[in-house]
C-alpha cells in the first residue's frame, strides 16, 4: 500500500532515499532548503566529486570507517560502491578510478553526478519542494507532520531525516537534523570536525603557503604515542596543513587544542637514513664549492629550501665541502622528521564531515529506522558515523540512504 513519505534534505543520502522510496510506490516528497539539491556534493573532490571508493570488499570498506563501523555492515551490504558506479553508468555518467581507488566522473564535473542523482530521484517519482523543516508535530508517539519555517505543516505517514552534518553551512548543512532528532527524543553525540585541516604553531608555516608535497609521509603523535601514519599528498596553507593525508589524520585526533599533538613529516619516505645520507654526499660533492643554500634544488622544492636551511642551523653561505659529517647527519634526521606542532582544527564549518550525530544505538542498522519513533528514519551524515577521505563518506550516504528508502 502506498504511503506518504517525507524526506528532509536533498543531499546524497536524501536523493538516494527518495529514489528508493518512490520506486517502491510511495508518494515521496523531498523538502530541500537550498534552491538546488545536493549543494555539498557539488564541492566534493575540489568540484570534481569523489563519488565513491573502488573498494569492493565489505571488510575493506568497513576498515575505512574509524567510528561505529559495525553499524554500517547492513547498509554497505545492501548498496556497495560498485552499485554506485553502476547506477551512475545507467544515468549516463561514466566514471574513472584514480590514486587511492578514488572514483570520479570521467568529465571531472561534480554537476554531472548531482544532476544524475536528482534526475534519478525524479524519474523514480520523487517530488521536490524548497523549504526548511524546523519542527515535528508528534502525537501518540508518532510524527504526524513536519513544520516548515513559514509555519506550513506537511503531513506524512513516514519521515526521514537526511539533512547532513554541520560542516560547510553555505551548502545547507547547518545542523538542522540534530535539532529534529532531539525533538523526536534521540540522543545526539558531541559534534566535532572530522576530515579537517590542522592549525600549526611553527613560525615557518606562512612562508610555505601554497606548497603542495607529493609522496611524503606523516606520523601523528599524542605525546609520545603514535596515533596514525599515512603516505601521500599534503598542502601547506597560511595557517597550517591540509590535503588528503592530513584530512585522514584529523579523523584520529580529538580536541587538539587541549592535547599535545605533533606531526612528524618525512620528506623522503622512500629513502632510509643511510641512503639519504649517500644522496646528500653525492649532491654536496657535485656542488663542492657552492653555498649550502644553493645545493638543495635537486632534492627539495624551491619554496622549502630556505626553511630547511634555517631549521638545519647550517650557515646558508657555508661551502658544501666545509659541511661536517655531524651537520650532514643532522640534516638527514631533519629531512626524515620535521616536527610540526598542532594547536587545533580549522572551524567546524570548514570540515568535510561532522563527527558525532544521532546515536547509532537508537537506530536499527538493518532498516535505518528509529528505535524511539516508529515512523522516523535517518540516513547520511546526520548519523554518528564518519569515514576517511577518498569517497567513503559519500558511499555511507548512498548506502544508508538506499536502506532507508527500501524500508521506509
Amino acid at each position: 500500500m502506498s504511503k506518504k513519505v517525507l524526506i528532509i534534505g536533498g543531499g546524497a543520502a536524501g536523493l538516494m532515499a527518495a529514489a528508493q522510496s518512490a520506486k517502491r510506490g510511495n508518494d515521496t516528497l523531498v523538502v530541500e532548503k537550498m534552491s538546488r539539491p545536493a549543494r555539498k556534493m557539488m564541492i566534493t573532490g575540489k568540484g570534481r566529486c569523489n563519488v565513491t571508493n573502488a573498494t569492493f570488499e565489505l571488510d575493506g570498506l568497513v576498515e575505512n570507517v574509524p567510528k561505529n563501523a559495525r553499524f554500517l555492515y547492513s547498509a554497505f551490504s545492501a548498496f556497495m560502491p560498485y552499485d554506485t558506479i553502476a547506477l551512475l553508468e545507467e544515468q549516463g555518467v561514466k566514471t574513472k578510478i584514480e590514486r587511492g581507488n578514488r572514483v570520479f566522473p570521467e568529465s571531472d564535473k561534480a554537476v554531472d553526478v548531482v544532476d544524475a542523482f536528482v534526475n534519478y530521484a525524479k524519474n523514480c517519482g520523487a517530488k521536490f519542494v524548497q523549504g526548511t523543516v524546523k519542527d515535528f508535530e508528534i502525537e501518540n508517539g508518532k510524527i504526524v507532520s513536519a513544520v516548515l519555517e513559514n509555519g506550513e505543516k506537511l503531513a506524512a505517514d513516514a519521515f526521514a531525516v537526511c539533512t547532513g552534518g554541520a560542516s560547510y553551512p553555505l551548502t545547507g548543512s547547518t545542523g538542522d537534523g540534530y535539532t529534529l532528532a532531539k525533538r523526536a527524543g534521540h540522543t545526539v553525540t558531541p559534534l566535532s570536525p572530522s576530515l579537517i585541516p590542522l592549525v600549526l604553531s611553527n613560525n615557518f608555516v606562512p612562508a610555505l603557503q601554497g606548497l603542495s608535497l607529493k609522496n611524503v609521509s606523516i606520523t601523528v603523535y599524542e605525546g609520545e604515542n603514535e596515533v596514525y601514519s599515512d603516505f601521500g599528498e599534503m598542502l601547506f596553507t597560511h595557517y597550517g596543513i591540509s590535503g588528503p593525508i592530513v584530512l585522514s589524520a584529523s579523523a584520529h585526533m580529538k580536541k587538539p587544542e587541549k592535547k599535545n599533538y605533533t606531526v612528524k613529516l618525512d620528506l623522503k619516505p622512500a629513502l632510509d637514513e643511510q641512503t639519504l645520507d649517500k644522496r646528500l654526499q653525492r649532491d654536496f660533492a657535485l656542488n663542492n664549492n657552492k653555498n649550502f643554500i644553493n645545493s638543495l634544488s635537486k632534492l627539495l622544492p624551491n619554496k622549502l629550501i630556505p626553511v630547511i636551511v634555517r631549521l638545519s642551523k647550517i650557515e646558508p653561505s657555508l661551502k658544501c665541502n666545509q659541511i661536517t659529517r655531524e651537520q650532514r647527519l643532522s640534516l638527514v634526521k631533519l629531512l626524515k622528521g620535521i616536527t610540526l606542532y598542532v594547536t587545533g582544527f580549522r572551524p567546524l564549518e570548514e570540515a568535510i564531515v561532522t563527527s558525532g550525530g544521532v546515536d547509532v544505538k537508537e537506530i536499527n542498522p538493518k532498516t535505518m529506522g528509529s528505535k524511539i519513533i516508529p515512523n522516523l528514519y535517518f540516513a547520511g551524515e546526520v548519523i554518528d558515523v564518519d569515514a576517511y577521505t577518498g569517497g567513503f563518506n559519500l558511499q555511507i550516504a548512498f548506502s544508508t540512504g538506499y536502506l532507508c528508502g527500501e524500508n521506509i
